[in-house]
């Protein structure tokens, strides 16, 4: 059983331009979420929200490694992984506020964001829910043969409840074509990891059922495209399923209701420091592939245009009441 290994560099192998598209995706995650927590306190939206600022990087350096056929399931903070995927922003707002001409027609909100023609097979809001559904849509790819891949994210905490054991024992014994990416951010909800789990690295778990399980530094993008790109090319060999648990950290609460007192400010403070946009930022600008002024100049761009769409979702009207009743199992 191998925790933390050697990864492969096809990080390196990344032109200019995608390295800075890269960097355009996780401004574009962090600043939507931003917006979507103004969207909140403006009370423009029912329910709760549950944002990933701080979680960028393993969104957009997982989903650069999937082909357009691949499937994807997410949880109730699955913004990102749907945004990095390109889900467009315009219906993803609109679907957030709950209007019309939104990817579910406004009905699903911010837990439920899905888009066949783009794999998303669903954001979950039910914690694990997500792990058996890629399993399935991991078999179906297999009996098709064709090469495709089923990915799945989940918290840390869904490694304490059955849907995940047996989602994982089920992907081994079949050798399914599944990666398991576990965003662990060191909470599940209100309670630290250790007080709900004996062991620090959870991709041990792996190991019960004889599958790889690798530790990442979830805050560096590229350290993320290359260990879960291993595992990518693992499952589309037929090789199986792999445990791929990134070590990342959300910057804000659990939900918009959430103040996260429960944290201490040093352990807050040590992780913005390791910003992921911040990280990478730096690493272009070392490379000299960026000045700062550009990335000044990307982030403006890119405010202007989620105020723009932001401001127009919220004009949008309601869905027709016709609308509100079709596809709904009764």
């Amino acid at each position: 059983m191998t925790i933390q290994r050697e990864f492969s560099n096809r990080s390196k192998q990344l032109c200019d331009d995608a390295l800075i598209e890269m960097y355009r995706s996780m401004v574009t995650i962090r600043q939507f979420e931003d917006e979507i927590q103004r969207c909140f306190l403006k009370g423009m939206m029912q329910g709760t929200t549950h944002l990933c600022q701080g979680q960028e990087a393993v969104s957009v350096g997982a989903m650069k490694t999937l082909r357009d056929d691949d499937y994807i399931t997410c949880t109730y903070r699955g913004h990102g992984q749907c945004l990095a995927r390109g889900m467009p922003i315009d219906r993803t707002f609109l679907e957030i506020l709950g209007r019309k001409g939104g990817v579910c027609q406004g009905k699903g909100g911010s837990m439920h964001l899905t888009d066949f023609s783009r794999g998303l097979l669903g954001s979950f809001a039910i914690v694990g829910a997500g792990l058996p559904v890629a399993v399935g849509a991991g078999l179906s790819a297999q009996l098709r043969g064709d090469g495709q891949v089923s990915m799945t994210f989940f918290g840390d905490g869904s490694t304490n409840i059955g849907a995940f054991h047996e989602a994982l024992n089920l992907a081994a014994v079949w050798q399914l074509p599944v990666v398991f990416v576990c965003e662990n951010n060191l909470y599940g909800e209100y309670s630290p990891l250790r007080a709900t789990t004996t062991v620090d690295d959870l991709a041990v778990r792996a190991a019960a059922y004889d599958l790889p399980g690798y530790v990442v530094d979830g805050n560096d993008v590229l350290a993320v495209y290359d260990a879960i790109g291993d595992a990518v090319d693992r499952a589309r060999r037929g090789l199986g399923a792999t445990l791929v648990e990134c070590k990342t950290y959300r910057h804000s609460g659990h939900s918009r209701t959430d103040p996260a007192t429960y944290r201490e400010q040093a352990e807050v403070d040590a992780w913005l420091a390791r910003d992921p946009i911040a990280r990478l930022r730096s690493e272009l600008v070392e490379r000299e592939i960026l000045t700062i002024a550009q990335s000044e100049a990307i982030g403006s761009e890119l405010l202007a245009n989620m105020q723009e769409v932001s401001h127009a979702a919220g004009e949008a009207p309601w869905p027709d009441e016709k609308v509100m009743r079709e596809d709904v199992l009764v």
